[in-house]
């Protein structure tokens, strides 16, 4: 469009120059030329470079609108998982401690303690008995991530084997990286964290998005498991993607339905996350007071977003209802049979963001999902590291006895 507009500009003003250096009566010639005794050689020359600049930006412009602008270079831009030379200087606020862990791994989990991609994150790490560190995040003013450029949760740090720490985001693809590590404990983490380079590009409407590559894809490199077969492998794959790209965006506009019910979700969430104990009383009540109010408003855009009607309820139970009809059509107690697999774990964390919530206990009066949910819980309690060190109570409790 601008080229379209330009170019008769940049070839009409040499035409137009030349039109006043014939014209000898033209005061405007006889001003630039300053006593020039060849006034019209001169300007003629000018107009000639002006000709083949003009031709060169507008055939430069030409090449560089098709090519889609000033983002073009940016589109399907790789990233590695970035890596820090140490630990940040972040305050710890639990740690959960597994006697049973032979993994070797040194893991600290940034996150908030209800949300769904976090809760997916700590059901894998509970269910295969690993220990980590936990940094809960004001989900408000964030400062515990200042120290990164990601700024959103889960971030997970895991220490490779030169004593760095690589960044590990996106709960999917972290899920992936620690069942590939688990799967051959010999292996780098952080070898195998670039393995799910993240890759940016631009949507039709020009928005910058970006997307972890192979999120969904285990590493075996070349120890496959005797039981593997791609139907299961793709099967478990889908289900994961389902969670992520369906069931999760049905738990906001229902937990956050009404503003009574978004206040006694982030009164939970306080609960659930010992905000009380963590944060200063002012930023707890901020958490809460504001976190409500502004979820309440961000779930009405959601349920527009994806096409929810006024009855989200209904929209949670029929998706619940996808599941439970494919366990009973398989006949088994999980997706991955006798053992929840990976699509098991996902769908079970993102359900524990609501547990606590008057949404989640309607969906287990309403859905078949309670032996199922039930079933996943036990095992990992039973997994789960059991030695949890408050450090803030311990703090506290030092500092009354001092």
């Amino acid at each position: 469009m601008l080229v379209s507009r330009l170019g008769p500009l940049v070839f009409r003003a040499p035409r137009t120059c030349f039109r006043r250096v014939l014209d000898r009566n033209s005061t405007k010639v006889k001003f630039y030329s300053t006593g020039n005794t060849k006034p019209a050689a001169s300007i003629l020359k000018l107009g000639a470079i002006g000709v083949a600049v003009g031709a060169a930006v507008g055939t430069a412009y030409s090449l560089y609108s098709a090519s889609g602008g000033k983002t073009d270079h940016k589109k399907h831009e790789r990233k590695l998982p970035a890596v820090i030379g140490k630990r940040p200087d972040i305050k710890i606020a639990k740690r959960i401690i597994s006697p049973t862990d032979k993994s070797g791994l040194d893991l600290v989990l940034f996150q908030f303690q209800t949300c769904p991609f976090c809760c997916k994150v700590r059901a894998f790490l509970d269910y295969h008995g690993l220990s980590y560190s936990i940094v809960e995040v004001d989900a408000v003013l964030r400062q515990d991530l200042r120290w990164s450029d990601y700024r959103k949760v889960p971030i997970l740090l895991a220490k490779r084997k030169d004593g760095k720490y690589v960044q590990l985001t996106d709960s999917s693809a972290i899920v992936s990286v620690l069942a590939s590590y688990l799967h051959d404990p010999s292996q780098d983490i952080g070898e195998l964290a670039n393995f799910y380079p993240t890759i940016s590009f631009f949507d039709d409407s020009g928005a910058k998005k970006e997307e972890v590559m192979n999120k969904y894809f285990i590493m075996y490199q070349e120890k496959v498991p005797e039981n593997f077969t791609g139907k299961t492998t793709r099967d478990e794959r889908k289900w994961r993607s389902w969670a992520d790209d369906e069931l999760v965006h049905l738990i906001s506009p229902n937990v956050y339905r009404t503003r009574k019910e978004a206040f006694e979700t982030f009164e939970w969430f306080s609960e659930a996350g010992e905000w009380s104990v963590l944060f200063p009383q002012w930023e707890r009540n901020m958490m809460v007071y504001i976190g409500a109010y502004a979820m309440w408003l961000i779930s009405k855009r959601l349920k527009k977003k994806y096409g929810l009607t006024d009855d989200v309820r209904s929209h949670i139970y029929d998706s619940l209802g996808k599941l439970t009809s494919e366990l009973k059509m398989r006949g088994t107690k999980y997706l991955g049979g006798d053992r929840p697999n990976l699509a098991d774990l996902s769908i079970f964390g993102i359900l524990c963001s609501m547990e606590g919530c008057s949404a989640f206990k309607e969906c287990l009066q309403n859905t078949d999902i309670g032996p199922w949910f039930n079933g996943i819980k036990e095992l990992t309690v039973k997994s789960k590291g059991h030695a949890v060190i408050n450090e803030a109570l311990l703090r506290n409790m030092q500092h009354n006895i001092t």
